[in-house]
């Protein structure tokens, strides 16, 4: 079968200052402007984060993020290297990092769209990325947040994780997470052998958490920026 040429880009933004703090908040709604209309840009997501690991419905008001989707590597370059929205990024931003990423297999939908196209088969030893994506039902919010914390402790201490951040479109309600993973073996560790993660997706199922839901699974394999000081492919 043939590979799509599309990739995947997300950039995460760090802001140190009330002022920029307050500038990367206002930009989830002024940006839009500048993004909505992309040469070569099929799908964009601003997104805001939560504070620790995973899911958290604590906002994190230093750090947002920009979900793209290209027809091509070509495309992205062009918006990265020209569009003054990126340039007022980096003269706001304390630190920022964009990892290009190429599609493995995704499922589910992200407002009632399908973004991703497969555009690279697995290879187990390379690193791989994770970005789940969910929102949740009005009634079962509650029930929802409140059994988070137990379904994530397999993530804090991994060996095999390298980065991870709960970031979101609406607060409470639409909520995603970014993963990165040393390798595959990681990822399956964490999905198989955390019996919290096990009883989180038995509880979705059964309960029917969610009202719409995307999994996806990429090869990053190239990264821009640093975050935390370190170039996220080199850890």
């Amino acid at each position: 079968m043939k590979m799509s040429t599309q990739i995947t880009t997300l950039s995460f933004f760090k802001y140190d200052t009330f002022k920029t703090k307050l500038w990367g908040f206002k930009t989830m709604q002024f940006a839009h402007k500048d993004l909505s209309n992309v040469k070569g840009q099929s799908f964009y997501r601003l997104l805001g984060s939560g504070k620790g690991l995973g899911f958290n419905p604590l906002p994190d008001w230093s750090i947002y993020s920009l979900l793209q989707v290209w027809d091509s590597e070509d495309a992205a370059k062009e918006f990265f290297s020209n569009s003054d929205l990126m340039e007022q990024y980096k003269v706001n931003s304390a630190e920022k990092c964009t990892l290009f990423m190429r599609n493995i297999s995704a499922g589910g939908t992200w407002i009632g769209k399908i973004p991703f196209e497969k555009g690279a088969e697995l290879n187990p030893n390379q690193p791989i990325a994770v970005i789940t994506r969910a929102t949740i039902k009005w009634n079962w919010l509650l029930r929802f947040w409140k059994y988070v914390p137990t379904s994530q402790k397999g993530l804090e201490g991994n060996d095999g994780l390298i980065y991870t951040k709960g970031v979101g479109e609406v607060p409470i309600v639409q909520m995603a997470t970014f993963s990165l993973w040393k390798d595959f073996e990681s990822v399956k560790k964490f999905a198989y052998n955390s019996k919290e993660h096990q009883e989180a997706i038995r509880r979705t199922r059964k309960n029917e958490w969610y009202s719409e839901e995307l999994f996806a699974r990429f090869h990053p394999y190239k990264s821009k920026g640093t975050w935390e000081g370190l170039d996220l492919l080199s850890i």
